[in-house]
C-alpha cells in the first residue's frame, strides 16, 4: 500500500479522535453526575418476592461513542443477554432493576483512599489496561468505565438479597474477582463478591459463605480479602498458566483445581465433578456466590481452556443442583468472558437452569 492511501486514513483517524474529545467535552459541559454518591441505593428491608430474581440495568453496558464495536471484547454483552432472555419468553419487566451502589455501602468493604482514587483517569486506565484513558478528563472516564461497574455492583447486592428470599438469583453482570478492598486490576474496579459478604454480614443475614469461582482466572481479589476468614470457603478452578498467577494467595483456596492451557471438556468435567462433591461435603454455607465466568469457552483469547458451550451449560447445571439439593441460596454472577458469541450461550444456560429446575415455579410458590 502506498503513502497516498495511508494519509487519508491517518487523517480520518485523527479527525475521529478529535470528534471523540469534543464529544467528551460536550458531555462534561452537560454536567455529568458524580459517579460515587453518598445516597443509599437500596432499602435493606425491600422484598423481591414479586420479582423474577434476575437483576439488570441498561447502565451495565460500556460504550465509547461506538468505538467499542471494533474491540473483540463485547462490552455490551449484558444488554444482549437481557434481550435474548426477553426473546426466549422471560418476562424481563419482572426482573430486578439494579441501582447504582452508593459510597457508604462501598465503604463496608473498600478503603476510603482506594475509593477516592477511582475518580482519577490514571487509576481507571491502570485497572482496565486501556492506557489512552489517562489522557481523557477524569469525569468522562468515570462516567464511561466506573458508572457501569457501580450499577453492576448494586445489582450483585440486590441479587444476593433476592437469593435469600427465592433460593436463587442471577445478576447479569458482576463477578469482579480481581478487585480487593484496597486494590483493583484485571478490569475489576469494585469487589462486589467481598461486598456481598460484608453487606449481608452487617445486616445479620448470613455469616458463612461459599465462593465458587469457575472463571478461567484465579480469583486473587476475594482470596486476598478472605485469606484468614474461616467462615468463607473458596472453591476455585482456573487456568494455572495465565494471569494473575498469585502463588501466595493459593493458600487461601480451600478447594483448588489448577488446569493447564487447552484442557478441554473431558479434563474439566472430570476434575470439576470430583471437586464440587468434595467442597459441599466439607462446608455448609448460608449463601453461595457463584462466579460463572464464560472465559473458559473455546476461542477465548484470555482464558484458553477450550471448553465447549455444552460443557459450560452442564457446569452451571451442576452448581445449581448442589445448591438446590442442599437448600443453600445461590447468587450467580457472570464474571469474565467477552467474545461476541458468549451472550447467546449465557442466555441459553440461564434459560436451561430455569426450565430444568423449574425455578420460576419454585419462585411462584414463595409469593
Amino acid at each position: 500500500m502506498n503513502n497516498q492511501a495511508i494519509k487519508p486514513k491517518g487523517k480520518r483517524f485523527f479527525l475521529t479522535f478529535i470528534v471523540i474529545l469534543l464529544l467528551g467535552c460536550l458531555t462534561l459541559t452537560l454536567s455529568l453526575s458524580t459517579a460515587l454518591s453518598d445516597e443509599g441505593f437500596s432499602d435493606i428491608d425491600q422484598s423481591y418476592t414479586n420479582n423474577i430474581p434476575i437483576s439488570y440495568h441498561s447502565e451495565y453496558n460500556i460504550g465509547f461513542f461506538g468505538l467499542e464495536k471494533f474491540h473483540y471484547f463485547d462490552s455490551k454483552k449484558y444488554g444482549r443477554i437481557h434481550g435474548m432472555l426477553n426473546n426466549q419468553g422471560l418476562d424481563t419487566h419482572a426482573f430486578i432493576e439494579a441501582k447504582k451502589i452508593d459510597k457508604n455501602t462501598l465503604l463496608l468493604h473498600h478503603t476510603p483512599t482506594y475509593l477516592d482514587s477511582l475518580s482519577l483517569s490514571g487509576e481507571l486506565a491502570r485497572i482496565t489496561e486501556l492506557n489512552f484513558l489517562r489522557f481523557l478528563p477524569s469525569k468522562l472516564v468515570t462516567h464511561i468505565i466506573l458508572k457501569p461497574k457501580l450499577y453492576q455492583t448494586g445489582g450483585s447486592i440486590m441479587a444476593a438479597l433476592a437469593a435469600l428470599e427465592h433460593g436463587w438469583a442471577i445478576n447479569l453482570g458482576g463477578g469482579f474477582h480481581h478487585a480487593s478492598e484496597a486494590h483493583g486490576e484485571g478490569f475489576c474496579a469494585l469487589a462486589d463478591i467481598g461486598l456481598i459478604i460484608k453487606y449481608l454480614r452487617s445486616t445479620q443475614k448470613i455469616q458463612k459463605a461459599m465462593i465458587i469461582d469457575l472463571d478461567a482466572h484465579q480469583g486473587n481479589g476475594h482470596e486476598l480479602d478472605f485469606f484468614e476468614d474461616k467462615d468463607v470457603y473458596i472453591f476455585d478452578i482456573y487456568n494455572k498458566d495465565i494471569y494473575p498467577g498469585e502463588h501466595f494467595l493459593k493458600a487461601a483456596i480451600n478447594k483448588k483445581v489448577e488446569l493447564p492451557t487447552g484442557s478441554g471438556d473431558e479434563i474439566f468435567k472430570k476434575t470439576f465433578t470430583t471437586a464440587i462433591d468434595q467442597a459441599f461435603s466439607e462446608f455448609n454455607a448460608d449463601i453461595i456466590i457463584y462466579i460463572a465466568g464464560s472465559d473458559i469457552l473455546q476461542g477465548d483469547p484470555l482464558g484458553r481452556l477450550n471448553i465447549s458451550s455444552e460443557t459450560l451449560i452442564q457446569r452451571d447445571e451442576l452448581v445449581f443442583k448442589y445448591a438446590l439439593d442442599s437448600k443453600t441460596p445461590i447468587v450467580m454472577l457472570l464474571g469474565g468472558g467477552y467474545q461476541k458469541s458468549n451472550a447467546a450461550i449465557i442466555a441459553k444456560s440461564i434459560t436451561n437452569l430455569i426450565e430444568k429446575y423449574k425455578l420460576l415455579d419454585n419462585t411462584a410458590k414463595q409469593q
